[in-house]
């Protein structure tokens, strides 16, 4: 498998022969207004720009978005995948606002979804702690399974609680890919995992690789790289995290 660091939470992974693009948010650096009650009120969305071209970005089998929030499946994207591609959501309500977006070809995500030989399963996620859900709104994560291949677990837009445990026990995960800027608005906390949150994540997988996304790419994120490197290094698991750049790719 080869997974590459795209920007923010968007990825392409190559895995089993396909490849899936995970969360496309495509526009160009500064398109969009700021997230509302955060940090950086002064810059535009993303901050940073695409590594590489949108035509590169897309050559893909299938997309999977993880939710609808714009920094994960965004009007520069509905505009360039074709309509006619593969597309996987976390429920029919997501389904039909994507298919509003003009997709032909929609499919939920189950416990034991299969695309090409490859099983695809939906997992939980919380984007966010308390008070907060009500406005985050439901999201998903998505396990990669095949014979000839590691386990990949992408864990999506959550923080760390005992579902991720459970994802954990159940599947054994090799590669694990978490959304760790520790993105959070002025009120309710985090809304992604920060560093303590993937510090559980290494606690329940030692063996496993992290890779950390979603990483300084929109204004509302508190975490940066080279401190969440300087927090693994000090509690002893800087071998088993990767913080990419962007346009940076690992094969497995």
């Amino acid at each position: 498998m080869n997974i590459q660091q795209i920007r923010n939470a968007t990825i392409v992974v190559q895995y089993a022969g396909k490849k899936f693009l995970i969360d496309p948010f495509l526009a160009e650096k500064g398109t969009y207004p700021p997230f509302p009650n955060s940090v950086r009120q002064d810059q535009n969305n993303p901050l940073v720009s695409l590594p590489t071209s949108i035509e590169e970005i897309i050559n893909v089998d299938a997309v999977v978005v993880t939710h609808l929030h714009l920094d994960h499946f965004d009007d520069a994207a509905k505009e360039a995948l074709p309509k006619e591609i593969k597309m996987f959501v976390q429920n029919e309500e997501d389904a039909a606002e994507v298919k509003k977006a003009g997709f032909q070809n929609i499919e939920v995500l189950q416990e034991a979804t299969i695309f090409e030989g490859i099983q695809l399963i939906k997992t939980k996620g919380e984007h966010g702690r308390g008070e907060i859900l009500k406005l985050a709104g439901l999201v998903c994560g998505v396990v990669f399974k095949h014979q000839d291949e590691k386990t990949l677990y992408v864990a999506g837009d959550t923080v760390w609680y005992e579902a991720i445990q459970d994802v954990i026990d159940t599947h054994k995960p090799e590669i694990i890919v978490v959304n760790g800027g520790d993105n959070q608005l002025l009120e309710g906390g985090s809304l992604v995992m920060g560093k303590d949150d993937i510090y559980e994540v290494y606690k329940a997988a030692p063996n496993a690789k992290i890779i950390s996304v979603h990483m300084e790419a929109v204004n509302h994120w508190t975490l940066s790289k080279e401190e969440l490197k300087s927090f693994a290094e000090e509690k002893g698991f800087s071998t088993s995290l990767s913080v990419p750049e962007d346009g940076e790719s690992y094969t497995f």
